[in-house]
């Protein structure tokens, strides 16, 4: 080993030769017979920051130099990642990042689904180190196309958190997920359209009588699905006309459970007197009875309450089943969506997409509160919403109403300045006349006024 001010400092080896001593005392290199030829000739060798000696071989002088100084300059400057530590499979570590995401069960399924599915088939053999921003950027851009930008996003979610734990834990000096290239997939903002109050009433129309108050409520107090599924009548203030939103009916997998509405929030929403004479009747004819599902987990305590609505055999309402069975032909009937065709198995098939779903309930209802002077603040802890600036970005159209009070608040303050700037005090306009009257004499007198 060299030294250097007397420490330690990296060099480079020729394997291929041996230093011979010459007759004068000099150091000749001569051929190494045995090793001449075989394998790698150029040995870089350097002191890591636990002061044992590394080493890795090159092809060429030049590449064996260079690496050889890049480690001594990141052990000096404390940046010194262990060359070796990046051959660990991606596999290995994002088994870590996934076991150490504390989130709710929801979003380890979702994250669980996207490992699979999206990231394990790419990227799961390939040794960290070898994965590059381009690479990165290729699989998310692909990814878009073909899944959509909902799923790239929770796919790459797992990508960059696993190469994070790599950074943290000094696998890779750079996460690759960070680079310029890559361009994070971002979720289309769509423009919300509220449906009119006759297309509601047309979807309510259209469901059994025993189902009609689950999208009256939604339209009236702003539930969510889940949220609907699982309210029970104790949720139910009639003195104090609430609605206490406490639990959805959430789907785990192939399991439900009860759990906390999402945000891991309860809330109260105010109950109308219609909503409240809806929710009366349904309980007169369709007495809610004691149920029972885990909580949170599938292997969570049981939570028996008094669920309003209730499917086939007094079960909870599976929210697949009731789209098939009760929404979507709703919407059909009401011509909302195309009629529905049969599949090769004779099944009925309907066309939906996103601007169809119970979630459109929800934007009723806020058009609703909106327009009758509910401010941002207080929709959004109706709705639920974490951030009320999220309620504003996604329901600022929906305030037309607002330019109209900015308008008359206006002119009722600055009514006499608008009267001045426009037509001027009785003195000015007195004075206007006069200079007016004067002009038109002028006009008829041309000549003599040298006009």
């Amino acid at each position: 080993m060299e030294r250097r001010g007397g420490r330690l400092v990296a060099f480079v080896k020729d394997l291929w030769t041996t230093a011979v001593e010459q007759a004068d005392g000099s150091l000749k290199r001569e051929r190494n017979e045995k090793r001449w030829g075989r394998g790698k000739r150029w040995l870089a060798v350097w002191i890591g920051p636990d002061g044992r000696e590394k080493s890795r071989t090159f092809d060429t002088k030049v590449r064996a130099n260079r690496f050889a100084s890049e480690m001594e300059t990141d052990v000096a400057r404390g940046e010194y990642i262990d060359p070796e530590a990046g051959t660990v499979r991606f596999e290995v570590v994002a088994k870590s990042w996934l076991g150490s995401r504390v989130v709710d069960p929801t979003t380890e399924i979702r994250y669980e689904t996207a490992w699979r599915l999206h990231v394990l088939p790419v990227f799961g053999k390939r040794q960290v180190k070898s994965i590059k921003p381009s690479e990165v950027a290729n699989w998310l851009a692909d990814l878009e196309r073909r899944k959509g930008p909902a799923t790239a996003r929770t796919a790459f979610v797992v990508l960059h958190g696993t190469l994070e734990l790599a950074v943290d834990d000094d696998t890779i000096k750079r996460n690759p997920a960070k680079a310029g290239v890559v361009t994070v997939p971002v979720p289309k903002n769509r423009r919300v359209v509220a449906w009119s109050d006759e297309t509601i009433e047309r979807i309510v129309e259209c469901h059994p009588v025993q189902y009609r108050a689950i999208p009256t409520i939604g339209a009236a107090a702003g539930l969510r699905q889940g949220e609907l599924f699982g309210l029970a009548k104790d949720d139910i203030d009639f003195d104090a006309m609430v609605i206490h939103v406490r639990r959805q009916v959430k789907k785990l997998g192939k399991y439900f459970v009860f759990a906390l509405p999402k945000n891991d929030r309860e809330r109260t929403v105010p109950m109308s007197d219609g909503a409240a004479l809806t929710l009366l009747r349904h309980i007169e004819s369709f007495k809610p009875l004691p149920y029972s599902l885990p909580w949170e987990r599938p292997n969570g305590e049981p939570h028996e309450v008094k669920i309003l609505f209730r499917w086939r055999n007094d079960r909870h309402i599976p929210a697949r089943s009731y789209d098939k069975a009760m929404w979507h032909p709703a919407l059909a009937a009401a011509g909302l969506i195309p009629q529905p065709t049969r599949n090769a198995r004779g099944a009925l098939q309907y066309v939906t997409n996103r601007e169809t779903g119970m979630h459109a309930l929800r934007h009723y209802y806020a058009s609703v509160a909106l327009a009758d002077g509910v401010n941002i603040k207080e929709l959004a802890e109706y709705l639920g919403h974490g951030d009320p600036g999220f309620t504003l970005r996604l329901y600022t159209h929906m305030l037309p109403s607002s330019h109209d009070r900015a308008r008359k608040a206006i002119d009722s303050r600055l009514g006499r300045i608008f009267s001045l700037a426009a037509h001027g005090t009785v003195t000015e306009q007195a004075a206007k006349a006069h200079l007016v009257d004067l002009a038109a004499q002028q006009l008829d007198t041309g000549p003599e006024l040298g006009l």
